[in-house]
């Protein structure tokens, strides 16, 4: 069967291209943004891209044309689909029909803590011998590819709440039907395409009918919102875990797991309460497939991370850059509090004001406040803000400059370092490739 994939080089439809080729589909597709790593590693399995989306370099002999959720009307390809009549679905949908329809999909939903919990969770399986099968949107350190079909009936995804397609206005989570749910936290985020939390909220509770009464639901059980959302109705097995409560299923006390009287400590290279939780929700889940729980702890002790999750790039004369996706207030004040602790020197945020959410002023005193642990937080100015980010730094909980663009704040950077600080770049884009950038300039 062939397929053609457009949007392919996303970290999703990627994830699925590989998928497609394990499972023995033809595999074509085409992106905007046809660059190193994604290309690189499309094309090494055999995987041919076009680069933009002409009409004419659409193959017309495929079997089904799946289109990511970056697709919009007036795509020269996509249009060429509905005038010829081709048929045409979502990725997440042709990801059930094709790959999850059979397996036992263990899928992890939540605003924050998605890609870190769910290569958490593909590692406990393996580590424990088995073969699971993944899909995660991020490059964990303990696997060589963010997707794999694997062997067992166990498969993980990250499961997202954006919509589907411009077609399907439905969450991916929706079409996956999991046997085991981690449900991590719930926030108002993704303003573009939500009007508020209830909308979010409702999307979740559209993920709980979908699960058989023997599933497994694995929730942060002091979540209002999640509450929320389980009060609407619940049908499925529940399990909770916490930090705060101490009479939930699993309590977590400074990195120790309470459950059923028994203790059991966490040993974990990555920083934070967060990351603990995030450990947490993944030996319950893997719990669940057969792994017994100090199996699990024990996995957790050789667990290395995922790319840009508080990762380490460089030291450079006592100075530590680390590269970190946090781009949500709260994700952003976790990450601060947890790298604050292992600071000798000062705490300096560069942060990425990228998200559409961020760019429409959603989260603007809740930014502010989240930037409370850091010693400096560098922000560049965009004219593309519908707010004023003058306001944000005069008001902000810490020292906020603003620059004019990236090379300022290397610039700055250069010429106040001092040994023992920590930098950390937070952003889930390229951030003018800022990391690189300023690694090269301190060298020198």
């Amino acid at each position: 069967m062939n397929i053609y994939i457009l949007g392919i080089c996303g970290t999703f439809m990627a994830g699925l291209a590989q998928l497609a080729r394990e499972s023995g589909f033809e595999v074509a597709g085409s992106d905007a943004n046809v660059y190193p790593p994604m290309s690189t590693q499309l094309e090494r399995i055999g995987i041919e891209l076009d680069e933009g989306y002409d009409a004419a370099t659409l193959p017309d002999d495929c079997d089904i044309y799946v289109v990511g959720n970056a697709i919009t009307r007036g795509n020269p390809q996509f249009e060429k689909i509905l005038e010829q009549g081709l048929p045409y679905t979502s990725g997440p949908q042709w990801l059930y029909e094709s790959i999850l329809r059979k397996r036992w999909v263990l899928a992890v939903a939540g605003t924050h803590g998605k890609t870190t919990t769910s290569s958490m969770l593909a590692w406990i399986l393996e580590d424990a011998g088995l073969d699971p099968g993944y899909l995660i949107g991020g490059v964990s350190q303990n696997f060589a590819r963010t997707a794999k079909l694997g062997s067992d009936p166990f498969f993980v995804i990250e499961a997202d709440e954006y919509d589907s397609a411009l077609f399907d206005k439905r969450s991916k989570f929706v079409h996956y039907h999991p046997r085991t749910l981690i449900l991590n936290n719930l926030e108002f985020d993704h303003a573009d395409i939500f009007d508020d939390l209830a909308a979010i909220k409702r999307q979740f509770h559209h993920l709980v009918r979908t699960l058989p009464a023997s599933a497994l639901i694995v929730f942060r059980q002091d979540d209002k919102a999640l509450n929320d959302v389980l009060q609407m109705g619940c049908w499925s097995e529940q399990t909770g875990f916490s930090a705060s409560d101490a009479d939930a299923d699993f309590f977590l006390d400074a990195n120790v797991l309470h459950h059923d009287n028994h203790e059991y400590a966490l040993s974990l290279a990555q920083q934070g309460q967060f990351n603990a939780l995030n450990a947490t929700a993944a030996i319950i889940a893997a719990r669940h497939a057969g792994v017994a729980i100090d199996t699990g702890v024990d996995a957790m002790s050789r667990y290395a991370g995922v790319k840009r999750r508080q990762e380490i790039i460089a030291e450079i004369d006592g100075v530590r850059i680390i590269d970190d996706f946090a781009h949500h207030p709260t994700a952003i004040a976790l990450t601060l509090n947890a790298l604050k602790g292992a600071t000798s020197g000062r705490l300096i945020a560069l942060v990425d004001i990228r998200s559409n959410t961020m760019k429409m002023g959603v989260h603007g005193k809740q930014l502010g406040a989240s930037f409370a642990a850091a010693d400096l937080v560098l922000l560049c100015d965009n004219p593309n803000l519908q707010w004023d980010i003058s306001e944000l730094a005069a008001t902000a909980a810490t020292i906020v400059e603003v620059k004019n663009d990236s090379q300022q704040i290397i610039d700055y950077l250069v010429q106040t370092i001092q040994p023992g600080d920590q930098v950390v770049i937070m952003s889930n884009g390229s951030f003018d490739n800022i990391h690189q950038r300023l690694i090269e300039a301190l060298q020198h």
